[in-house]
Protein backbone atom coordinates (compact mmCIF):
# COMPACT_ATOMS: atom_id res chain seq x y z
CA UNK A 1 0.00 0.00 0.00
CA UNK A 2 1.19 3.53 -0.77
CA UNK A 3 0.77 6.65 1.35
CA UNK A 4 0.94 9.89 -0.63
CA UNK A 5 1.38 13.50 0.55
CA UNK A 6 1.36 16.38 -1.93
CA UNK A 7 2.92 19.81 -1.49
CA UNK A 8 3.73 22.86 -3.59
CA UNK A 9 0.35 24.17 -4.62
CA UNK A 10 -0.48 27.84 -4.54
CA UNK A 11 -1.52 30.82 -6.61
CA UNK A 12 0.16 32.07 -9.76
CA UNK A 13 -0.64 34.39 -12.63
CA UNK A 14 -1.36 33.04 -16.09
CA UNK A 15 1.81 32.19 -17.94
CA UNK A 16 3.65 31.39 -14.73
CA UNK A 17 5.03 28.14 -13.36
CA UNK A 18 4.52 25.96 -10.30
CA UNK A 19 6.10 22.74 -9.14
CA UNK A 20 4.27 20.08 -7.16
CA UNK A 21 5.86 17.34 -5.08
CA UNK A 22 4.46 14.10 -3.71
CA UNK A 23 6.20 12.24 -0.92
CA UNK A 24 5.51 8.52 -1.18
CA UNK A 25 5.83 5.94 1.57
CA UNK A 26 5.08 2.26 1.52
CA UNK A 27 7.07 -0.86 0.84
CA UNK A 28 5.89 -1.38 -2.72
CA UNK A 29 6.39 2.17 -3.98
CA UNK A 30 8.75 1.04 -6.74
CA UNK A 31 6.11 -1.29 -8.18
CA UNK A 32 3.53 1.40 -8.91
CA UNK A 33 2.96 3.56 -11.91
CA UNK A 34 2.69 6.99 -10.35
CA UNK A 35 0.73 9.89 -11.70
CA UNK A 36 -1.04 13.21 -11.25
CA UNK A 37 -4.71 14.03 -11.54
CA UNK A 38 -6.74 17.18 -11.01
CA UNK A 39 -10.31 18.06 -10.28
CA UNK A 40 -11.95 21.43 -10.78
CA UNK A 41 -15.23 22.30 -9.03
CA UNK A 42 -18.15 20.62 -10.73
CA UNK A 43 -15.87 18.62 -13.01
CA UNK A 44 -14.77 14.99 -13.12
CA UNK A 45 -11.31 14.08 -11.92
CA UNK A 46 -8.91 14.26 -14.87
CA UNK A 47 -5.75 12.22 -15.37
CA UNK A 48 -2.83 14.42 -16.37
CA UNK A 49 0.46 12.55 -16.33
CA UNK A 50 1.81 9.10 -15.56
CA UNK A 51 5.31 7.67 -15.21
CA UNK A 52 6.40 4.05 -15.42
CA UNK A 53 8.58 2.80 -12.54
CA UNK A 54 10.77 0.58 -14.72
CA UNK A 55 11.74 2.71 -17.69
CA UNK A 56 10.38 6.15 -16.70
CA UNK A 57 8.17 6.16 -19.77
CA UNK A 58 5.62 8.94 -19.48
CA UNK A 59 2.07 9.56 -20.68
CA UNK A 60 0.30 12.89 -20.72
CA UNK A 61 -3.21 14.14 -21.27
CA UNK A 62 -3.55 16.33 -24.35
CA UNK A 63 -4.60 19.24 -22.13
CA UNK A 64 -1.16 19.44 -20.50
CA UNK A 65 1.19 17.90 -23.05
CA UNK A 66 4.14 20.18 -23.72
CA UNK A 67 3.45 22.30 -20.62
CA UNK A 68 3.63 19.83 -17.71
CA UNK A 69 6.45 17.42 -16.93
CA UNK A 70 6.26 14.46 -14.56
CA UNK A 71 9.38 13.03 -12.96
CA UNK A 72 10.39 10.93 -9.99
CA UNK A 73 13.32 10.59 -7.64
CA UNK A 74 13.48 6.98 -6.53
CA UNK A 75 16.05 7.65 -3.82
CA UNK A 76 13.88 10.34 -2.24
CA UNK A 77 10.66 8.45 -2.98
CA UNK A 78 9.25 11.65 -4.41
CA UNK A 79 7.11 12.33 -7.45
CA UNK A 80 7.15 15.73 -9.14
CA UNK A 81 4.98 17.70 -11.53
CA UNK A 82 6.50 20.78 -13.13
CA UNK A 83 3.79 23.00 -14.57
CA UNK A 84 4.72 25.74 -17.03
CA UNK A 85 2.69 28.19 -19.12
CA UNK A 86 -0.17 27.89 -16.67
CA UNK A 87 -3.66 28.95 -17.74
CA UNK A 88 -6.70 29.95 -15.67
CA UNK A 89 -8.34 26.67 -16.76
CA UNK A 90 -5.57 24.79 -14.95
CA UNK A 91 -7.12 25.93 -11.67
CA UNK A 92 -8.05 22.80 -9.71
CA UNK A 93 -7.21 20.53 -6.81
CA UNK A 94 -4.22 18.45 -7.86
CA UNK A 95 -3.80 14.87 -6.63
CA UNK A 96 -0.86 12.52 -6.57
CA UNK A 97 -1.82 8.93 -7.32
CA UNK A 98 -0.31 5.46 -7.32
CA UNK A 99 -1.28 2.46 -9.37
CA UNK A 100 -2.32 4.58 -12.34
CA UNK A 101 -3.79 2.73 -15.31
CA UNK A 102 -5.35 3.98 -18.53
CA UNK A 103 -8.22 1.89 -19.86
CA UNK A 104 -10.07 2.86 -23.02
CA UNK A 105 -8.79 6.39 -22.61
CA UNK A 106 -9.96 6.70 -19.01
CA UNK A 107 -7.45 7.15 -16.20
CA UNK A 108 -7.80 5.28 -12.91
CA UNK A 109 -5.70 4.98 -9.75
CA UNK A 110 -5.59 2.75 -6.71
CA UNK A 111 -4.22 5.19 -4.11
CA UNK A 112 -4.64 8.93 -3.70
CA UNK A 113 -3.08 11.79 -1.84
CA UNK A 114 -5.15 14.43 -0.07
CA UNK A 115 -4.67 17.01 -2.82
CA UNK A 116 -3.12 20.44 -3.13
CA UNK A 117 -4.85 23.50 -4.59
CA UNK A 118 -3.51 25.30 -7.65
CA UNK A 119 -5.09 28.62 -8.61
CA UNK A 120 -4.17 30.46 -11.80
CA UNK A 121 -5.38 34.02 -12.20
CA UNK A 122 -5.75 35.85 -15.49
Amino acid sequence: QAHLVESGGGSVQAGGSLGLSCAVSGKSYSNYRMGWFRQAPGMEREGLARIDPDDSRTDYADSVKGRFTISQDDAKKTLYLQMNSLKPEDTAMYYCAAGVVIVAGRWHAAYWGQGTQVTVSS
